[in-house]
């Protein structure tokens, strides 16, 4: 037999290696946890993210799919003599239907629900300097200089003697003249 076989060491070394202090139990026990709970929640970070990343849609392969622009196409058009006045007109003709066929709001006339929906905030709000609908003060003199010049400014805008700005059709494009008119004949019959 070896030496040291069969002998048992009786010193402090031994019962140190043999038996840990409740203290020392405890803080391997807590660590022990602490760990596993951080391994479990980057586990469930990583589920979570990789499930994220899936619902994204593939933007390579849609950039791919759907080209941008016809590389074949030539860059610009030009526009020269009677030939280029003609395809200016019907360009400027094609815009217009386009512009024409998406009417806002429904196309409805109703100038109660397109003021709710466009004019109100500046309508409403003393701030803006807009002449506020229901004061008769404030829409008198507007009043005066007659509906057709009120359905004039607010289809191609107009800049006030104080600076305060409308913009063309109240800044939405997509009206057209009857609706205009609807709303503006609508705003005056509430301010009288």
């Amino acid at each position: 037999m070896p030496a040291g076989w069969g002998r048992t060491d009786t010193g402090e070394n031994a019962v140190s290696r043999r038996h840990l202090s409740n203290s020392d139990k405890q803080f391997v026990r807590q660590f022990s946890q602490v760990i596993g709970f951080l391994a479990i929640f980057a586990a469930c970070l990583l589920a979570a993210a990789s499930y994220i990343y899936s619902q994204q849609p593939d933007q390579e392969a849609d950039a791919v799919a759907t080209p941008t622009h016809d590389p074949l196409a030539p860059i610009a058009k030009v526009y020269a003599g009677d030939t280029g006045r003609a395809a200016m007109a019907a360009a400027k003709a094609k815009a217009a239907k386009a512009a024409a066929s998406q009417v806002a709001y429904g196309g409805t006339t109703d100038g109660k629900t397109i003021f709710q929906k466009l004019c109100t905030t500046c309508h409403s709000n003393p701030a803006t300097g807009a002449p506020q609908v229901g004061d008769s003060a404030d829409w008198a003199p507007r009043i005066a200089e007659g509906i057709p010049t009120l359905i004039k400014h607010a289809m191609n805008g107009y800049t006030g003697p104080d600076g305060h700005v409308m913009p063309p059709k109240g800044g939405n494009p997509a009206l057209s003249e009857e609706q205009i008119t609807a709303t503006v004949k609508w705003m005056v019959s509430q301010s009288k």
